[in-house]
């Protein structure tokens, strides 16, 4: 799953596979995609395509999709209104959805998530999750309860499985504990120590237990999937079988793009042993071949729907204001942050987007509109046009700097271009001309450096942007992203 797909689950319902995966504080939460094969996935939906669940506001993480009885239903962690992290729980009739929201089920004062339901030995229901302690230098249990039938509530008393033994590799934590049943055995599938960053340690461990309130019984030759040259800090994924071979879908950063891409879907086969282990081929995810080095995304956007494709995405607690008309995206200003967003999530290190800004002569005084590198609201790199100018504004921490301007020229339409290297160099250049020329932003055509646009959870999205009073509407026509792998 080439891009920004961290935390990925997986089921298996009727023909098809479903999965989904962590969108943290981008819109819309929880992608909804399928597969035949585990290799070719497509982007279906969203659990929540519109409003957050009114409960929350951010952080939506760990989505985990499973199947019962007909329903399907999404376990997820959110940061709770006026709280701390929690796990909530949704439920639909078809995969597709829609979802009905239930509310949380679980949040402690450390905080609680990575929800994952299983049933025990008896067929009692439980819902497992991890408190997280490691957000307060704390332990990171790992708890068990029963949920009742509906999924709407725990019932009885928690019990602990098992926690983080910091003396190991395991360091300040265990998270993102996925469970399967196999030879007599329950298997926890986890994650342990720093998941995210160029710094990041993660690596992925097991325990098995006869039953599933234990004792659990941690696997001696821990970690079982460990950095290769291409994947780096693989964890946090969902055990699955497919033609009686077992694989996991889990996330990892490519050695190449690393956080500018952010945390990328990959599938991982492995075997039991003679033991009863799992056993990952050298102990880590597999070295791209070509076709798979291939994934990179390219993308393209003509506006000539009614509605935006479903890839596109927008900062969850600033949804922005659009139509698609005529071959149009007309996107409604917005005075704070960067403006109003739209991004797409990139899947390389290398890669050239472009679009065509409409009369840009007729943008009021104090907006501007155009192409932009998102890290967040508050960091982003612009190339834009604005009373009268081209101009590169970087925002850093909130705070805007415009790095160069020029003069517009009087066009009906701006074409602006944004080239990354190495994930982090931008370059940019604008056409006023329908791109028969090209002009530098610096003149110099110097790179600028957007080492520090990626949240610590989260890779860059390229998009579009417009920034002034509501009453300002920026027209853009075609949208392209073409990516090198």
């Amino acid at each position: 799953m080439a891009g920004d797909f961290p935390d990925p689950s997986i089921t298996k319902i009727g023909d098809t596979y479903w999965a989904t995966a962590t969108t943290s504080n981008w819109g819309p939460i929880f992608p909804l995609l399928t597969s035949k094969n585990l290799t070719d996935w497509k982007l279906v939906g969203h659990v929540f395509p519109g409003e957050r669940p009114g409960w929350a506001d951010y952080y939506f993480w760990a989505p985990e999709i499973s199947q019962d009885g007909g329903k399907t239903y999404i376990f997820y962690a959110a940061h709770k209104r006026g709280g701390n992290l929690a796990v909530g729980v949704a439920s639909a009739d078809s995969p597709a959805g829609p979802y009905k929201d239930h509310g949380p089920l679980v949040g402690e004062p450390d905080g609680s998530i990575d929800g994952f339901p299983i049933r025990d030995e008896q067929g009692q229901l439980y819902l497992i999750w991890k408190e997280d302690g490691n957000s307060i230098k704390q332990p990171t249990p790992i708890w068990a309860q029963r949920l009742n039938d509906d999924r709407t509530a725990l019932v009885g008393e928690k019990k602990e499985l098992f926690r983080n033994d910091a003396s190991t590799w395991e360091g300040n934590l265990v998270e993102g504990v996925s469970m399967v049943r196999h030879d007599g055995y329950f298997y926890a599938f986890y994650a342990g120590n720093g998941c995210c960053g160029r710094g990041c340690t993660y690596a992925t461990g097991v325990a098995r237990a006869k039953t599933l309130l234990g004792p659990w019984e941690k696997y001696a030759n821990n970690p079982v999937l460990v950095n290769n040259d291409t994947w780096k800090c693989p964890g946090h994924g969902t055990a699955v079988e497919y033609q009686g071979r077992w694989y996991m879908l889990h996330h990892a950063y490519n050695a190449l793009s690393q956080e500018f891409a952010g945390r990328q879907g990959v599938l991982s086969e492995f075997v039991w042993t003679t033991a009863g282990w799992p056993e990952f081929r050298g102990k880590s995810t597999p070295i791209a071949a070509p076709a798979t080095a291939a994934r990179a995304q390219s993308f393209t956007d003509e506006f000539t729907g009614k509605t935006l494709q479903p890839s596109w995405q927008w900062p969850v607690e600033f949804r922005p204001n659009f139509t698609v008309t005529g071959g149009q995206l007309r996107l409604t200003a917005r005075p704070d942050h960067s403006g109003a967003a739209l991004g797409q999530s990139t899947s390389a290190a290398t890669y050239t987007a472009t679009t065509t800004l409409l009369n840009p002569g007729t943008l009021a005084t104090g907006s501007s509109a155009g192409l932009a590198a998102h890290g967040d609201p508050d960091n982003t790199l612009m190339l834009v046009a604005s009373a009268g100018k081209v101009q590169l504004i970087q925002l850093e921490k909130g705070q805007p700097k415009t790095l160069a301007e020029t003069p517009l020229p009087t066009t009906k339409a701006l074409q602006l271009r944004l080239q990354a290297q190495q994930g982090s160099q931008f370059t940019f250049t604008w056409s006023a001309d329908n791109g028969t020329t090209w002009q530098k932003l610096p003149a110099s055509g110097a790179a600028v450096n957007g080492s520090y646009l990626p949240p610590w959870d989260r890779g860059v999205r390229v998009g579009v942007v417009a920034q002034g009073a509501a009453s300002t509407t920026a027209a853009f026509e075609r949208f392209a992203l073409d990516s090198q792998p």
